[in-house]
């Protein structure tokens, strides 16, 4: 395959974006126009024209439904708005999932039992959701297993967990696109082999 020229630009993959999220609740012949994962993918890049302030403080937040401001986020927080929007609400999967197997959970924070406000901001926490889910799949250097709508996992520099959303544009190399939030909001990046990757997931929701 010829490898592109250059990267493709953001502000097009994100006008991309908004067009699948306005077509994806119109039918054709009782088909969707959009398959949930190019949802999930629109819905993730669509954040990228927001201004996010990195911020990821403890805040208390409602339960079912619950959010942080809008003008702040993490990481995590791309995947969980981005799987909103398509039905998924991971706040309240990830709390379920605590109250049965409490134990089978990362016990790095020092909490006696699951706390909906934070739980499902944590990227160990929803490596283990999604491998509980059966959702993992096999850390790969090819970047052809690496589909449009899959959750890579990260450690960045200081043993910082990181995750972001694979889409289906590709680099000059031909490696697939991230949408995720380093710090400074979240962004379209080729990223997907610049940190060391300790998980591969694909949670559809079809």
């Amino acid at each position: 395959m010829q490898a592109r020229k250059r990267m493709p630009d953001c502000a097009w993959v994100r006008q991309k974006a908004l067009l699948i999220l306005l077509a994806a609740p119109l039918a054709v012949a009782g088909q969707e126009l959009a398959r949930p994962a190019d949802r999930l993918v629109a819905a993730a890049v669509a954040q990228t024209g927001s201004k996010v302030n990195y911020d990821g403080s403890y805040r208390s937040i409602p339960y079912p439904g619950g959010d942080v401001p809008e003008t702040i986020g993490v990481c995590t927080d791309v995947v969980i708005r981005a799987y909103r929007h398509v039905g998924v609400d991971l706040q309240v999967k990830v709390h379920e999932d605590m109250k049965r197997a409490f134990k089978a959970y990362p016990q790095l924070w020092g909490l006696s039992r699951p706390d909906p406000s934070i739980d499902h901001r944590r990227v160990p926490n929803l490596q283990t959701f999604f491998q509980r889910a059966g959702a993992e799949l096999p850390v790969s250097g090819d970047p052809r297993v690496y589909r449009a709508g899959d959750l890579v996992t990260w450690m960045l520099p200081g043993n910082a967990p990181h995750v972001g959303v694979v889409i289906g544009e590709k680099s000059a190399t031909d490696t697939p696109l991230v949408v995720h939030n380093i710090g400074r909001g979240p962004e379209v990046e080729d990223i997907l082999f610049r940190y060391p990757i300790t998980g591969h997931y694909r949670y559809r929701t079809e």
